[in-house]
């Protein structure tokens, strides 16, 4: 019997690497078939949540320590250091690991438990700083990340908002990737726009290699400064630019380039939560909150397009970092959004009946005196984060609540800030009464009822209590 020598293989096309950070790269396209429904368009979802750390940011976390490396700024023995909502910081300290550095990532405290657990299981020292804090404030966490780089032996920031190697991973890796996948045949690349690197990457390789065809769609939370929005809170993590109203002057990621953007499409919270959760429900994908804001801009434009066009949409992440968050009743009924699980009794909205005033809140930066004529003859109110815009109270922006009783000896030109007692309990329209009920507790006095993440009325705590249907 006659044995032939095998044949000369290239070992990456069998999947077979010499380090983990080989893997990063090279997802595939799936296409979406049920969330279609009528679309006659083609939709790709491009799965980032297949690379080895789980998402989209391994891309730049491998090229970001690459240029350090080749620069210097990162010398053998060195500690990686960056601020992130979590997914980079995962990117990083697996490269990190696989390269022989420490890693130090600080999140802030609205990053979900999974991400921080992950971070810690990677060996990362995690740092949780308070969320929506001004840019110039030393806790937010682009400074406190600043500041432990500098502190650090041989530590590096990341930097990951202006580093240009940011963009350049998806110029070299994820827009030739979906040229070729799509045979040159995408039209339409959607992806939502956080640091802003993906979109200005991919969409800078796309346009120039399509001579201007493939038209380059950011997707965007509605209330984020990138879209138009006034940069009030959300809750769909890792996409957008919030804008704390104190912030002295607003800065922009040098890693996104809007000029690539040729239009932005923005949707509000519960859009993304329904796509992601049909995503889930009817194509198999659990994917993280900003893939259901991508994803829903995707079938916005999917749905003004014809039966030749090709739309590829950046799926970042995967949903098993947002079990406790978006697909957990308890996260989502607090805040009024659609359950992922159908409630199997009465709802908060079956409680009230209509009843619940108008809500009204005392703006961060009143006086005492001011507070007084906003409370008049309610025993208690919310203080809200001011902002120069009049909009939605956003429950994520409630600081706290004050009441008639804590102001009764106050001078009337003390700030309210010293006199914020803890916020008043929140109950969603969708939450199970009986849930409600529970977190309430023995409180008395009003409450804060919330719809699609927004203060939409207060009502006092014994309507919720005893209400015919709990």
């Amino acid at each position: 019997m006659t044995i032939l020598d095998p044949p000369a293989v290239d070992a990456e096309s069998l999947g077979v690497y010499d380090s983990i950070t080989d893997a990063i790269g090279n997802t595939p396209l799936v296409r979406l078939n049920r969330v279609t429904g009528s679309i006659s368009a083609t939709v790709y979802a491009k799965l980032e949540f297949l690379n080895p750390g789980g998402s989209v940011k391994d891309r730049a976390a491998l090229a970001m320590i690459h240029a350090a490396e080749e620069s210097g700024e990162l010398l053998p023995g060195g500690t990686v250091v960056e601020g992130t909502s979590g997914n980079t910081g995962v990117g990083l300290t697996l490269v990190a690991a696989a390269r022989g550095y420490r890693s130090v990532v600080v999140v802030p405290d609205k990053t979900s438990v999974e991400k921080i657990a992950l971070l810690r299981a990677h060996g990362a020292q995690v740092h949780v700083t308070p969320g929506g804090r001004p840019s110039h404030h030393p806790e937010f966490v682009r400074n406190v990340a600043t500041r432990l780089a500098a502190e650090i032996p041989g530590g590096w920031l990341a930097g990951q908002y202006d580093n240009p190697a940011n963009p350049d991973a998806h110029r070299t890796t994820t827009g030739p990737e979906i040229w070729r996948q799509t045979q040159g045949r995408v039209t339409h690349f959607v992806a939502g726009v956080g640091t802003g690197g993906t979109i200005t990457g991919t969409g800078e390789f796309l346009t120039k290699i399509s001579g201007g065809a493939v038209q380059i769609i950011g997707a965007d939370p509605e209330t984020s400064v990138y879209g138009g929005g006034d940069g009030r809170a959300w809750y769909i993590e890792s996409v957008g630019h919030f804008l704390h109203p104190q912030t002295e002057h607003d800065e922009w990621p040098d890693s996104y380039h809007p000029d690539v953007v040729d239009r932005l499409e923005r949707i509000p919270d519960i859009e993304a939560l329904r796509v992601l959760h049909r995503l889930a429900r009817e194509e198999g994908l659990l994917v993280g909150g900003s893939a259901g804001t991508a994803v829903a801009a995707a079938l916005r434009v999917a749905r003004t397009l014809g039966p030749d066009d090709v739309v590829v949409v950046i799926v970042p992440d995967s949903g098993r970092a947002y079990l406790s968050k978006y697909f957990d009743n308890e996260w989502l009924g607090r805040l009024g959004f659609p359950l992922y699980h159908a409630a199997t009794g009465p709802v908060v909205r079956d409680a009230l009946g209509g009843r619940g005033s108008t809500p009204r809140s005392v703006p961060s930066t009143a006086t005492v005196a001011e507070a007084r004529d906003v409370l008049a003859d309610t025993p208690a109110l919310p203080v809200v984060l001011a902002r120069p815009v009049t909009g939605p109270v956003v429950v994520a922006e409630i600081q706290g609540s004050v009441s008639a009783a804590a102001l009764s000896d106050a001078p009337d030109d003390d700030p309210i800030g010293v006199h914020v007692d803890q916020p008043l309990p929140v109950v969603g329209v969708t939450e199970e009464l009986s849930v409600a009920v529970r977190r309430i507790g023995g409180h008395r006095g009003p409450v804060v009822v919330s719809e699609n993440g927004r203060a939409v009325a207060l009502v006092d705590a014994d309507v919720v209590r005893t209400s015919p249907v709990a």
